[in-house]
């Protein structure tokens, strides 16, 4: 089964990241990296609210219907969303200026996987860490970009990829802790598929969706690595995918239109916005995290 995704927001955002879907409130939000900007909308595509920061913000896990966890460029930060106000949970790397947090998300048992990464890009000094219940641990060291961050519908493999590598990997885990039990492994070379592997998203038939960096898809992928299917995107830079909607079938996709050349932006005018496609699979409830 193939199809192509529809687009639902005209955001132009230069690096739309991190969605996830907030049941809770009815809500898909998703945040532009580089313009330092969190957003909020319907399922339907009405922009509803929008937040802008002082330093990067990459990525949020969910407390509760009024407040977020923040994966900001100097740590974790909790933030209300009415009233805007933000308070420090843990230092993450707030004395390396030269990185920022990217692609993160919630394990089941609550534990927030965070990635960081040069500000610049290139260099291999990032890492993964994990934040649950007021403790903070690195888990993996030497990133140059992480990304594909996400969990089976048990939480006992986790998935992720230094993007340049074009590997995903997999890893047992705790599920009562989220912690790596074990080596990571192969689950799927991916260099010679479409694009490079950005962020990723499981589905409650434990099947991974990635999304492809050049791309101009979304692949979904078989707990044994193969191709399943792949979603047709109508621009170049597929970021990452989330599930979201009153039933958890509807597939939301963020973009970038940042480094594209003035002819790639005249054929890709919505390059940076949010797009979306109904699916007869049904995605995951976010976990929410555990301070």
């Amino acid at each position: 089964m193939t199809g192509t995704a529809k687009l639902l927001i005209d955001s132009q955002c230069a690096l739309g990241e991190g969605p996830f879907w907030h049941a809770g409130r009815a809500q898909l939000f998703w945040f532009d990296i580089n313009n330092q900007t969190l957003f909020a909308a319907s399922a339907e595509g009405t922009l509803q609210d929008q937040w802008h920061f002082d330093e990067i913000v990459a990525a949020a896990a969910i407390v509760d219907d009024s407040t977020l966890a923040l994966a900001t460029e100097t740590g974790l930060k909790r933030f209300d969303l009415g009233t805007g106000a933000i308070t420090p949970i843990a230092d993450i790397e707030s004395d390396v200026p030269a990185n920022r947090t990217n692609d993160s998300r919630v394990h089941p048992s609550g534990a927030f996987w965070i990635g960081t990464m040069v500000k610049d890009e290139g260099p291999k000094d990032g890492a993964v860490y994990h934040y649950r219940a007021g403790k903070l641990t690195r888990i993996i060291s030497e990133v140059a970009i992480p990304n594909a961050t996400c969990f089976s519908p048990d939480g006992r493999t986790a998935y992720w990829t230094d993007t340049p590598d074009q590997k995903i990997l997999k890893c047992a885990v705790d599920p009562q802790t989220g912690l790596p039990l074990g080596a990571w492994e192969l689950f799927a070379d991916v260099s010679e598929h479409r694009g490079y592997p950005d962020g990723a998203v499981v589905d409650s038939e434990g099947y991974l969706w990635n999304a492809r960096w050049g791309g101009s898809c979304v692949i979904r992928y078989a707990p044994d690595g193969t191709i399943d299917r792949i979603i047709e995107v109508p621009v170049s830079q597929v970021t990452c995918p989330a599930f979201g909607g009153k039933d958890l079938k509807r597939l939301f996709l963020t973009t970038a239109n940042k480094n594209l050349s003035p002819e790639q932006l005249a054929t890709e005018k919505v390059a940076g916005g949010v797009f979306y496609i109904d699916l007869d699979i049904a995605g995951l409830p976010e976990a929410k995290i555990e301070l």
